[in-house]
């Protein structure tokens, strides 16, 4: 096994995560949007620290990086997240949502611009397909239209997407950079996080439940999820792994599904085989180009 193939493998892991997310949010459901980012990545950041802990490592000696890998670390942690919370305030959430999941299609896109790295029609035919099968997973087979009245909205949208797929593309430049470094960048989303809270909302005291939700989406798709991203992004397959994103929304309808929380219907069986087929298209279109 391939260190490549192993990270994303290792990415896989936090797509998987990321599916968790619907299903751990609704359980945190009535805690304002900063309050639960700051306690999720306040969870993350202390999941960090025990782990670096645990191995015996210097945390000064982590977390001490340039200037440049702490911008964009904090920038595309929180700037992710506050953009895509402004999307769902001033536009519909499926039109929202749609235009924040062209990231996976973007990232593909933008990883030809890394040396030594090769853009193929398979890989763009294999997020385009994941992408029409996001389409109908958000969009539940209906329709959804444009509205000019909600421009802010779909354009706050769009920065999200670029934001992570920016993000995810440009760590690539910071291969040497220890994964346990996103343990600071937890910290500072935590604190601006905080920061945005106590001036944009007020404070809800969680119940036992929230509490718990909250708790479940620190350790996983806030917090380890993000650094096992960081592993697959730096030393991975982006093209692969922007094919595979796609299967977020996917395990997480099914995993509504399983839970009593949405019904089984052939708009979710289709999304399934243009997802599945893209995420295989992609990789195939690797492993040919490999061999």
């Amino acid at each position: 096994m391939t260190g490549s193939f192993r990270a994303t493998l290792i990415g896989g892991v936090a797509i998987l995560l990321w599916a968790l997310l619907a299903l751990f949010t609704t359980g945190a459901a009535g805690l304002p949007p900063f309050q639960l980012l700051a306690m999720t990545f306040a969870v993350a950041f202390l999941l960090g620290l025990g782990l670096i802990a645990r191995r015996g490592v210097s945390a000064f000696r982590v977390l001490c990086q340039p200037p440049a890998v702490w911008l964009l670390g904090v920038a595309g942690l929180f700037g992710y997240h506050a953009f895509y919370f402004f999307a769902l305030d001033n536009a519909p959430a499926v039109e929202a949502s749609l235009i924040a999941y062209l990231w996976p299609l973007l990232i593909v896109l933008f990883s030809a611009l890394l040396p030594g790295e090769r853009l193929r029609a398979a890989h763009v035919a294999g997020a385009a397909f994941g992408f029409g099968g996001a389409v109908l997973l958000i969009g539940r087979g209906g329709g959804f239209t444009v509205d000019p009245a909600f421009l802010h909205g779909y354009l706050a949208a769009f920065a999200c997407a670029l934001t992570w797929s920016g993000y995810s593309v440009l760590n690539r430049r910071f291969a040497a950079v220890p994964t346990d470094a996103v343990t600071g960048f937890c910290g500072g989303v935590a604190l601006l996080g905080l920061a945005c809270h106590l001036a944009f909302e007020t404070t809800v005291t969680p119940t036992a439940w929230q509490g718990l939700a909250a708790l479940a989406l620190g350790l996983g798709p806030v917090g380890a999820a993000f650094f096992a991203w960081d592993h697959a992004t730096k030393h991975g397959d982006l093209q692969v792994l922007g094919a595979l994103a796609y299967a977020a929304p996917l395990i997480s309808t099914l995993l509504l599904i399983a839970f009593g929380r949405a019904e089984p219907t052939w708009t979710v069986a289709i999304a399934c085989l243009l997802i599945t087929g893209g995420a295989a298209l992609a990789a195939r279109a690797r492993v040919k180009a490999r061999n």
